[in-house]
């Protein structure tokens, strides 16, 4: 693998494919008429979204060596997001994701492609970990952990970060990628004191550290030595400890249309307020918002906000609540 640019800011590494979303809501697959591909991949899409916010992007994963890993080129070039670490798996098909979409809250997902799925098959001595090293952020994910030899590349890939700040580590569990919560733990428990910087929902939180009282794991994840710990809450908002002391950011109304995309809207957000160097409150509210404007929009990568839309939306509030319609 090739250096990327210099002016790469961050580098995000680990799941891609094609989100096939119906474009009839409310209604099962067996039921769907029709369909609408999308680039997809939870830190692919947050490459995306970090780039609608100027920030220069790339992705170090693999796709197969088919059409829709043409297509995953093709829509990477379109967003604006570097693709010299996207490598093709000879014998592998690029992954698809399948989804129904029940709002508010039920979006069952349906994976295909994944036994093996290539971006798991990144190997470790393929990594640029000059690049990664310099890249002002670096973003990896738990269900990179999952399997060799993507486990392996991450694991490596975090280290050579040598702890620099920020170095982010997405919990990102999928339950049907592992054996068990237990397993899971186990690696990513490995991974946690190699980041500077962790975010989960609080699931996600539970299978990392085991507790679900977000201080609680808020306080165990600074205990493993991160600089910053954000603990997604759903309906709750957004908790986050840091040296200065903990953080909330309340939740943002909306009409949810397709909350899959969501938290990637919110981790791109997230990169841009952390090499802004905003203080942690503001970096939480302008994410949360960017993540209620994808919820209420069909798509994922398609759909991420720019920092003007973020910003037309924080200056609308109802009892200084942002909404978004």
């Amino acid at each position: 693998m090739n250096d990327p640019d210099p002016r790469t800011e961050v580098i995000t590494m680990g799941r891609v494919g094609v989100d096939i979303y119906p474009q009839q809501v409310g209604v099962g697959l067996d039921e769907v008429e029709s369909f609408a591909k999308f680039l997809g991949g939870s830190p692919t899409n947050v490459a995306v979204a970090a780039a609608r916010h100027g920030r220069a992007c790339a992705v170090i994963t693999r796709t197969g060596d088919d059409p829709l890993g043409r297509f995953v080129h093709r829509a990477l070039h379109g967003f604006g997001v570097d693709d010299r670490f996207v490598t093709a798996v000879p014998g592998t098909a690029t992954p698809i994701t399948l989804c129904e979409l029940f709002p508010p809250d039920d979006f069952p997902l349906y994976f295909y492609g994944r036994d093996p799925a290539p971006d798991l098959l990144v190997e470790a001595d393929e990594l640029d970990t000059g690049a990664i090293a310099r890249a002002d952020l670096f973003w990896a994910t738990g269900t990179g952990l999952c399997r060799e030899p993507g486990r392996t590349a991450t694991l490596t890939a975090l280290r050579a970060r040598e702890r620099r700040h920020p170095t982010v580590l997405d919990l990102d569990h999928r339950p049907m990628f592992w054996g068990s919560r237990e397993q899971a733990r186990q690696h990513v428990f490995e991974a946690l004191p190699l980041a500077t910087v962790a975010c989960g929902n609080l699931d996600e939180w539970e299978t990392a550290v085991g507790t679900r009282d977000p201080v609680e794991a808020a306080r165990r994840g600074r205990e493993l030595g991160l600089s910053l710990a954000v603990v997604k809450q759903g309906p709750d908002g957004v908790l986050a400890a840091d040296d200065t002391g903990l953080h909330r950011a309340p939740p943002v109304p909306v009409e949810v249309v397709n909350g899959l995309g969501a938290g990637d809207a919110f981790g791109g957000a997230l990169c841009h307020g952390l090499l802004a160097g905003w203080p942690t409150e503001r970096t939480l509210r302008f994410a949360n918002v960017a993540g209620a404007i994808v919820a209420s929009r069909l798509a994922c990568s398609d759909a991420m906000p720019t920092t003007d839309e973020v910003l037309t939306v924080l200056e609308t509030t109802v009892e200084g609540t942002p909404r978004v319609r």
